[in-house]
């Protein structure tokens, strides 16, 4: 178990990051006071010197070594089975922290009960006037599975110029950086491992959804995130996930009234896409989009029970953090790439 100096952990997962370590954790340190936080790297069998270093270099942040790489989902999920403070921030070890950044976040959890998780304004590294693709001001959805940002519309990412720097409700807060209470996450089951990558944010924060909870955006704390650590935007790979786990995202939580013709919708955008790929000449990412069908039509027998058990939960018939609209008719048809822009 890990020891408890504060009532929060942020707890970073590691696979042979030393790099991200070495450039990230120093300024973790500077920007987040010992008596705000307890820092945590969970280190998922890394084959590098990453625990050695740490070990040498920063005592101070306390270690949980796993048996085995358990990926991202499953890796948090046994992390967290060490950590006993009440509130828990999953921060990727590719993020730069800013000074204050921590406290805005655990007293929106605070605040009420019923808020279960937030995450702060998500900004581009390399371009920090700009928000970043994974989280931006907040995250939503709309009623195809499409997710968003309020900043980012598909990959059109918005300049911050402070017209999103409101706290709202959001529907998804970004995995990169997301505060949670430690006993609700475990509570509604933690991150899906079957989703290896991609989108489990999402999942997490449908179910959070599904049961009552809140989720916010904070933007009084800000983070500078790099991004496209794992897999390449122009990644078949990543194009194969993505299809994949968005249907399966929907299987899992839309309620049964909505559920089949959602997925018979999406069956033909999913198409366009494809068709798209093949005007373009990208191949590949035509096959993965199959593959991702098909593996998706596979799995459904292995998530009948998550999807029956979530919706046995579910206590929320509608959440209005899901766009009504279409978010590829307002991006692509109507041109409104910015979230200001949407009605």
């Amino acid at each position: 178990m890990i020891k408890q100096n504060t009532n929060t952990a942020v707890v970073i997962l590691n696979w042979n990051g030393i790099d991200w370590l070495k450039k990230f954790i120093p300024i973790l340190i500077e920007n987040t006071p010992a008596k705000d936080a307890d820092l945590v790297v969970a280190d998922n069998a890394s084959t590098d010197d990453s625990v050695a270093f740490l070990k040498t270099s920063y005592p101070e942040v306390q270690l949980i070594i796993l048996d085995d790489n358990y990926g991202f989902a499953e890796g948090y999920n046994r992390a967290l089975e060490f950590i006993p403070h009440p509130y828990s921030i999953l921060l990727n070890s590719d993020v730069e922290v800013t000074k204050g950044w921590i406290l805005p976040l655990i007293q929106q959890l605070k605040s009420s009960n019923n808020t279960a998780a937030c995450q702060p304004k998500i900004k581009d590294f390399y371009r920090k006037d700009y928000f970043e693709y994974a989280g931006a001001s907040g995250g939503f959805i709309d009623y195809l599975g499409y997710p968003f940002c309020r900043g980012r519309i598909f990959d059109k990412l918005e300049k911050d110029e402070g017209q999103y720097n409101e706290p709202i409700s959001i529907f998804w807060a970004t995995g990169a950086c997301i505060a949670i209470k430690t006993s609700v996450y475990k509570e509604v089951g933690g991150l899906d491992s079957d989703f290896f990558a991609h989108m489990e944010e999402i999942d997490l924060c449908w179910r959070l959804k599904n049961r009552g909870f809140d989720i916010f955006a904070v933007p009084k704390s800000t983070v500078y995130h790099v991004g496209g650590g794992t897999l390449s935007k122009v990644s078949s790979k990543k194009t194969y996930l993505n299809f994949r786990n968005n249907l399966l995202i929907l299987y899992k939580n839309l309620p049964s009234s909505k559920v089949y013709k959602t997925l018979l919708i999406r069956l033909i955008l999913d198409g366009v896409a494809g068709l798209k790929f093949i005007l373009s000449g990208q191949f590949s990412h035509m096959i993965a989009i199959l593959k991702a069908h098909f593996h998706f039509y596979r799995m459904i027998k292995s998530f009948k029970k998550k999807r029956q058990d979530n919706l046995s939960k579910t206590s929320k018939i509608t959440i209005p953090e899901i766009y009504s609209k279409s978010i590829v008719w307002q991006g692509f048809v109507k041109k409104q790439n910015k979230y200001s822009d949407l009605q």
